[in-house]
């Protein structure tokens, strides 16, 4: 039996270091480590931590969203664990170790309320923003250029003025005025 770990952090200004440390500190024998969205289909790290797999072998995390993002996502991993005749441990989510039949029920369990609880959050964030639209907030960044320099812009792109001269003028990028539409 060997423990194979992955660590994840989600952008590259987190650090690994405390993932690895812990991981490291229950006996990891080989620890996978990415810097991806939790959200991207294709993680290679992970995709090499499961191929790394052999019957009996466990796969290790810190958390269990350093592992998937949803319910689905979840099972589909574990799914693949299962198939491997591996098993799979969180270290801070002790409930969540398909080596007992208790883990796997509670990993169940516990991921489908997970998931439905994202799904009212989803919705309730969805209903108060459109109480917002209907009471006229504005909702998304400010614009970059005023309506009266979007217009100028416009006319000086049209009239064939380099897009970094004009964009110079207004302290914005390039692609800012290329994006603009009549």
């Amino acid at each position: 039996m060997a423990l194979i770990a992955y660590a994840r952090v989600s952008t590259e200004g987190q650090t690994l270091e405390a993932q690895v440390a812990q991981l490291k500190a229950a006996g990891a024998e080989k620890i996978f480590k990415e810097k991806v969205s939790g959200a991207r289909a294709d993680r290679p790290q992970l995709k090499k931590a499961l191929a790394a797999l052999g019957p009996d072998d466990v796969l290790l995390v810190t958390c269990l969203d350093r592992l998937a993002r949803s319910t689905r996502d979840l099972l589909n991993v574990l799914d693949e664990i299962a198939k491997k005749g591996a098993g799979f441990r969180s270290l801070n989510d002790t409930w969540a170790d398909t080596t007992t039949p208790h883990g796997r029920l509670m990993l169940t369990v516990l991921g489908g309320l997970a998931e439905f609880e994202r799904e009212l959050i989803r919705a309730r964030t969805g209903e108060g923003r459109e109480r917002a639209k209907a009471r006229g907030v504005r909702l998304g960044r400010k614009p970059k250029l005023t309506a009266h320099q979007k217009r100028e812009a416009l006319v000086r792109r049209e009239a064939g003025e380099p897009l970094t001269e004009i964009a110079r003028t207004y302290n914005v990028s390039h692609s800012t005025i290329s994006r603009l539409q009549v």
